[in-house]
């Protein structure tokens, strides 16, 4: 690799690292609505995701569906969410943000 090039992909490679920064930092604009529950799916779900995910899915997600993506993201993703904690997240998922 040329200097020209390592430099290039070092600029790269920064402009990057600067734009996920911007992106993250940006994520205190999301919020959610208050009610019982919300603090816990902030502390949760923000861990791996953005929380704009969960108004995204609304229109579509009846409460089964919600504790389906729940115990998915536990399982498969790795959710640090603890299965005392399942019922209070879905509770407020499905009331604040369940399908009709």
């Amino acid at each position: 690799m040329t200097p020209g090039n390592t430099r290039a992909g070092l600029m790269l490679a920064a402009a990057a690292v600067g734009a996920a920064a911007a992106a993250h930092a940006d994520e205190g604009a999301v919020r959610i609505r208050e009610a019982p529950g919300a603090e816990l799916v902030r502390a949760r779900c923000a861990v791996c995701h953005s929380l704009d995910y969960i108004a995204m899915n609304s229109p579509f997600l009846a409460r089964s569906a919600w504790e389906a993506e729940v115990r998915k993201m536990i399982r498969v993703m790795g959710a640090p969410v603890a299965d005392a904690e399942v019922t209070p997240i879905v509770d407020y998922l499905a009331a604040q943000y369940g399908a009709p």
